[in-house]
């Protein structure tokens, strides 16, 4: 039913709305701004590095030659889209929804969920806590990403309750009886200590959270056999096992429009976001499906080793410079092998420690003495690189 959520958005009128549009400190006003909370929240994340750098990031398939390959800017671009059509059917607030949909997988690693696995062992290894993209998410937005304010100077980017808990909150099965939203505001840093342990705070984070599966099923089918990944005779099988309940033919647009409609026909206050049970089993199907064809296909597993190899190398190359107070000296001294390796990171690094300039209004997030500190720098530092500029940070380790 159209608008049957309304009471439930994020607004004035929504009992958590303090809760939902509280920040970690005030955020400075410029005259004559017009944006909402979230408006403001969704041009600081699209304005951000990490956003950026989304277009050179792995969705599923590494390096392809094609340009019509899904890319991970793409699909966060795709959630934005499913999400805010099902919130704006449903009564709530669309702007929430976009700017927890291209704010929800900055977190990620280069070469994508494999990049997370390699750098999650390395993490567990070396400072004894799993790397997961939806905290680095957290991370990211909290307090790694910096923004030149109208002063310029560069500071953290500060965004509401909503948006975080969106983000690290994004990830996670959706169950038979639908996704509803936990009642109580929590330490996001302190009790989210594991992925999926909650619920999002509002139905907007649940949307995006159900938008997120629906982006990728039947996009990545597609982008498997444009690249012959996938044997057509294998998608037909599928067609035919799904035609009861989807119809004939299948193709991306044709889920996403069944997955749409179902969820904006089945969602309620006391169901939450969901599906029907027809579709719900048919998504189960079709995630069997992606898993043995597609996600742990051969061709797809071949790139793993490299992948390793490039982000272990970074890793024990900058991990191998620490020096307590000396370790800015230590890295000049690699740096007259690896000149602009040591400089990226340098200059890089400066910025989160108490030896930053002026200009530099952010957290001071690492301390140079503690060498689990500085390790856990370095793998933040790698996880917000692209797949092509980790590749070239490698070639640049082994080149003489």
């Amino acid at each position: 039913m159209q608008d049957i959520l309304k009471d439930f958005a994020a607004s004035e009128k929504n009992p958590k709305w303090q809760d939902i549009i509280k920040r970690e400190t005030p955020l400075y006003h410029q005259e004559g701004d017009m944006r909402s909370h979230f408006l403001r929240d969704y041009t600081r994340i699209i304005h951000s590095s990490a956003y950026k750098r989304l277009r050179n990031k792995t969705q599923v398939f590494f390096s392809p030659q094609s340009d019509h390959i899904c890319t991970r800017i793409e699909h966060v671009n795709h959630v934005e889209s499913i999400s805010y059509t099902i919130a704006k059917y449903l009564g709530l607030n669309t702007e929430l929804t976009r700017a927890i949909s291209v704010a929800h997988d900055l977190g990620h690693a280069p070469f994508g969920h494999k990049g997370e696995k390699f750098l999650s062992e390395i993490s567990k290894r070396e400072i004894g806590e799993p790397f997961w993209h939806e905290r680095n998410g957290l991370i990211a937005v909290d307090e790694t990403e910096l923004l030149e304010d109208y002063e310029k100077c560069r500071r953290n980017l500060n965004l509401t309750y909503a948006v975080r808990d969106g983000i690290i909150s994004h990830c996670g099965e959706v169950s038979d009886e639908g996704i509803l939203p936990r009642e109580t505001p929590i330490d996001l840093k302190k009790e989210f200590d594991s992925p999926s342990k909650f619920q999002p705070f509002t139905f907007e984070g649940c949307v995006v959270k159900i938008s997120d599966r629906i982006s990728y099923m039947g996009r990545d089918i597609i982008d498997a056999m444009d690249l012959a990944i996938l044997p057509r005779e294998k998608f037909v099988e599928l067609e035919e096992e799904l035609s009861e309940v989807l119809g004939k033919k299948i193709n991306n647009t044709i889920l996403i429009n069944h997955f749409i409609n179902d969820v904006c026909e089945n969602s309620d206050s006391e169901k939450g976001i969901a599906f029907s049970p027809e579709i719900k089993n048919a998504i189960d199907i079709l995630n069997d499906f992606n898993l043995k064809n597609i996600y742990r296909c051969k061709r797809v597993e071949y790139s793993d080793n490299y992948f390793k190899l490039v982000i272990n190398q970074i890793f024990d190359l900058l991990a191998g410079a620490f020096d307590g107070n000396g370790t800015f000296k230590k890295l000049d001294e690699i740096a007259v092998f690896y000149p602009e390796i040591i400089r990226r990171f340098t200059s890089w690094l400066i910025g989160y420690t108490k030896h930053r300039g002026e200009e530099y209004k952010n957290k001071v997030i690492f301390d140079l003495n503690d060498e689990k500190d500085y390790k856990r720098a370095i793998i933040t530092y790698i996880s917000g690189m692209t797949d092509k500029f980790a590749i070239e940070t490698y070639n640049d380790i082994i080149s003489f």
